[in-house]
């Protein structure tokens, strides 16, 4: 097996400089049947392009990570995982549904902001009224507002104090980079307050169930066999889905 990985590797670097070779000697090649010239450019502009493309590029490999940490799909991923950890359920429902509801949960809270940067910075931006900068701008002052709603005070100056900043006056003079973790803790807080408070029902079912067994003298079955169909029931009976679902969506109000 390392024979076939060492030949492998060979074989590759070969073809490597091979292929270098021929570029070096042969500046012209063919694509879609039209010859193309690799020569180096003296227009600036080749190379700004280039870096707005890699910019774009890198943006959109980072695009998960921005809807996950800048967007209301943190609170409610956890919250839902709470629901399904307070009744017990082990997989049920299952990771992809959970997903699923919170990303299109986030797309109905997320889409008056979409809208804004929409109107605001991407249609100027192609229509060519303003700048890359500008549209930059533009873009962040509907998420950097939805974030400043929802961040605590107590985590932004956690952020503001480590990075030196305490002499800022207005929101905008904090930073981007500094309101984002500012944001993420405080999303972490205030889903974990949320879990919490739907814990203790269910909770409360354990404890009378475990009480009522150990009276009755079966200790030996396990309180989780018997609690879970009326945590269940408890769930349906108040229409757990739409109190949760309401107060989640509201909560960003």
């Amino acid at each position: 097996m390392k024979k076939v990985i060492k030949i492998t590797t060979i074989i590759i670097l070969i073809m490597v400089v091979m292929s270098s070779i021929t570029y070096a000697q042969e500046p012209m090649a063919s694509m879609f049947g039209k010859d193309i010239s690799i020569t180096n450019s003296s227009n600036p502009e080749n190379y700004v392009f280039s870096l707005q493309l890699l910019f774009l590029l890198t943006i959109l490999t980072l695009a998960p990570s921005i809807l996950i940490m800048m967007t209301s799909f943190t609170r409610i991923l956890i919250v839902l995982s709470f629901i399904r950890s307070a009744i017990g359920l082990q997989q049920t429902p299952p990771n992809h549904v959970i997903i699923g509801l919170s990303l299109f949960l986030t797309f109905f809270i997320m889409t008056p902001i979409a809208t804004q940067v929409q109107t605001q910075a991407i249609e100027p931006y192609l229509a060519s009224e303003i700048s890359q900068d500008v549209a930059i701008k533009n873009a962040m002052d509907p998420i950097r507002e939805f974030m400043f709603k929802q961040t605590r005070d107590k985590d932004l100056s956690l952020f503001l104090d480590i990075k030196g900043l305490s002499d800022v006056t207005k929101l905008d003079d904090i930073p981007t980079h500094v309101l984002i973790p500012g944001f993420i803790i405080s999303e972490l807080k205030t889903a974990f307050q949320i879990g919490f408070v739907i814990y203790i029902p269910f909770l409360v079912i354990d404890m009378i169930v475990a009480s009522t067994l150990m009276a009755m003298g079966m200790m030996m079955l396990p309180p989780v066999i018997i609690s879970l169909p009326f945590k269940i029931l408890l769930f349906i009976l108040v229409d757990g889905w739409n109190i949760v679902i309401k107060s989640l969506v509201l909560g960003f109000k």
